[in-house]
């Protein structure tokens, strides 16, 4: 892999406790602050070396009961992209 060169797929995210309809929009701002946060903060030191990574733990993080589809894909992006950083 050539450094600044990085492709992550994400094969499952799994979310329970919200309404089905917003799943969707939910991974896709997932996918679009991850983008922002590897554009703005770099590539996370353990994506630069040869080898995959097999399972990312996020942790956990807190949300508002009325936080809606944008405000939790922000949270789980910024809750994979930290886990990427170990």
């Amino acid at each position: 892999m050539k450094p600044g060169n990085v492709e992550l797929r994400i094969e499952e995210l799994v979310l329970h406790g919200f309404e089905p309809a917003d799943h969707h929009r939910i991974g896709e701002v997932v996918e679009s602050e991850l983008t922002r946060l590897f554009v703005e903060e770099g590539v996370p030191t353990s994506l630069t070396r040869e080898a995959g990574i097999d399972l990312v733990d996020g942790g956990a993080f807190e949300a508002q009961p009325d936080s809606g589809a944008e405000a939790i894909g922000a949270l789980v992006a910024r809750a994979v992209y930290g886990g990427l950083g170990t």
